[in-house]
């Protein structure tokens, strides 16, 4: 079930991921509500496991491997939980997803150049279990990984729903009514 996000939530999540090396208490000057209010607001996301982790955003291009492919990988059946975790040993591979359609693993993969991103692909290969593979390469990133459009969205709706309830007449409020006009 996915936890609860209201337009306060929306607008700490905003703050945190523009501003993330900012304190709570600048958060709160910011958002006009006490630094006690932002910083329980912040425990609740991270135990509903809203916020995810904190930390830098790490390049792997400027860590030298600016080559990126998607790499899809067919496993036998009963071997994706082995599969998987070989994956993890393989530090080109940043995230890997069980997927449904052609393949069961979708890797994102980064190596130095093609002749590097070729011997992961062999090493992936071999791995037991692993059928076969297929592996497109990214030319160009077009929307960078972002999760700020879908918070303000979440936002808005919050805020929006918030706004109907209170328009909304309540039971006294139509008893009321149906008195006048009955």
């Amino acid at each position: 079930m996915a936890a609860a996000v209201d337009a306060l939530d929306a607008k700490i999540l905003r703050l945190l991921l523009e501003q993330p090396r900012t304190s709570v208490r600048e958060y709160a000057r910011v958002l006009g509500v006490a630094r006690g209010t932002v910083q329980a607001r912040l425990d609740r996301l991270e135990r509903d496991g809203v916020i995810t982790a904190y930390g830098p955003s790490v390049s792997p291009a400027a860590l030298g491997h600016p080559v990126l492919a998607f790499v899809h990988i067919e496993v036998t059946q009963g071997h994706l939980d082995d599969v998987g975790d070989a994956l993890a040993e393989v530090p080109e591979i940043i995230e890997a997803f069980s997927i449904t359609g052609a393949g069961d693993l979708l890797t994102r993969v980064v190596a130095r150049d093609n002749e590097h991103l070729e011997d992961v692909v062999q090493r992936l290969i071999q791995l037991p279990g692993v059928v076969r593979t297929r592996t497109e390469m990214a030319l160009r990133e077009r929307v960078a990984h972002r999760v700020l459009p879908l918070v303000e969205a979440v936002g808005r709706a919050a805020a929006t729903a918030r706004q109907e309830r209170a328009a909304a007449p309540t039971g006294r409020d139509r008893a009321a009514r149906a008195r006048r006009e009955g």
